[in-house]
């Protein structure tokens, strides 16, 4: 059986794509890679693994995946929408992530306490944002550095950063 504290929440299943079993899985396309054999999906309270015949990366954010023994778009739909998880090991042999990879994680500075969530990644200027929608529900954009990071908790998807004073004031 698979332990829920052994596994990370990932992405989700997206809808079915073509008619053999195929369907489109939202995340950082990067941390599974070609390797990637499963994914686990909490059905029920139980984390379930479903395996894959092959994985083909659509962009950065997400892939299309064959799984075994689901031959139509009427199986693989059962999973739409629902919540994937991948081993803790992935992300720890993992050295690189793109910036979507954050969507979904709780953000908080050193100086100015908890400032939302990451719903979203602005990638269309020159200056990679993060879309932080704060519990005021209003936007916040905070610029995707490495050096604003502070630490990462991969665990309970939360990032705390160390911002330059003056910025969340702009």
């Amino acid at each position: 059986m698979l332990k829920k504290e052994d596994y990370t929440y990932f992405g989700k299943f997206l809808k079915p794509h073509g008619t053999k079993g195929e369907i489109g899985l939202s995340g950082d396309s990067i941390i599974l890679g070609d390797d990637c054999d499963f994914v686990a999906v909490d059905i029920e309270g139980i984390l379930v693994p479903f395996f894959f015949e092959y994985t083909k990366i659509k962009n950065n954010d997400s892939l299309i995946v064959k799984i075994e023994r689901m031959e139509s778009a009427e199986e693989v739909r059962y999973l739409t929408n629902r919540e994937v998880f991948i081993p803790r090991e992935w992300l720890e042999d993992c050295e690189q992530f793109t910036w979507s990879y954050f969507r979904g994680f709780t953000v908080e500075d050193r100086r100015q306490g908890n400032l939302g969530e990451i719903t979203d990644v602005d990638d269309t200027t020159i200056n990679t944002l993060f879309v932080i929608k704060q519990n005021n529900n209003e936007e916040l954009l905070i610029p995707a550095q490495e050096d604003f990071i502070s630490d990462i908790d991969h665990k309970n998807r939360h990032i705390i950063f160390d911002l330059p004073e003056g910025l969340l004031s702009l």
